[in-house]
């Protein structure tokens, strides 16, 4: 087999891996969104410190500011870019009726449709990111995603037993 094409198989079987990992969380998004909601953090992380604290649900949640607006997400190293809920999206300022819902996308609960926007900017804890890609996706989301269009512009981000750091 060719290097090629075993870079494919490794890549295919980490995919695999990935989507039954995100498949085995769907059946409680509803849980984890409650969770989320009532702020069940283990420990608060100190404000600036770019330090998002492991909740009781095992998840990281982050507590952002997006174009100077709170948006709670789950943060998803797994998702290629931030991705907001529709109500996320309108609360942010992006009108429905002008979004171009013009990409594809697969969720943990199926297929969806989504719109590209561009985040004027993203802090978590003092962690800032400016003109961050984004997709608002139509259906699918029980919360928004904090993914790789956002954590991989960082300078690096790490995760211990308790707590998410991330450098900008």
């Amino acid at each position: 087999m060719s290097s090629f094409g075993k870079l494919a198989l490794v890549a295919g079987l980490s995919a695999l891996a990935s989507a039954c990992a995100v498949s085995a969380i769907s059946p409680q998004p509803l849980r984890m969104a409650r969770l989320a909601a009532e702020g069940f953090a283990s420990h608060a992380p100190a404000p600036g410190s770019g330090a998002v604290a492991k909740a009781a649900d095992g998840h990281f949640w982050a507590d952002a500011q997006v174009n100077g607006q709170p948006v709670r997400f789950l943060v998803d190293t797994g998702a290629t870019a931030v991705a907001l809920t529709p109500k996320d999206a309108e609360r942010l300022g992006f009108k429905p009726i002008d979004l171009k819902y013009g990409y594809n996308v697969a969720t943990a609960n199926g297929g969806s449709h989504a719109a590209a926007v561009t985040l004027t900017s993203v802090s978590v804890n003092g962690a800032r990111v400016e003109n961050v890609q984004a997709l608002v996706v139509s259906e699918g989301l029980d919360v928004s995603l904090l993914g790789m269009s956002y954590l991989g512009r960082l300078t690096r981000f790490e995760a211990t037993r308790d707590t998410l750091r991330l450098h900008p």
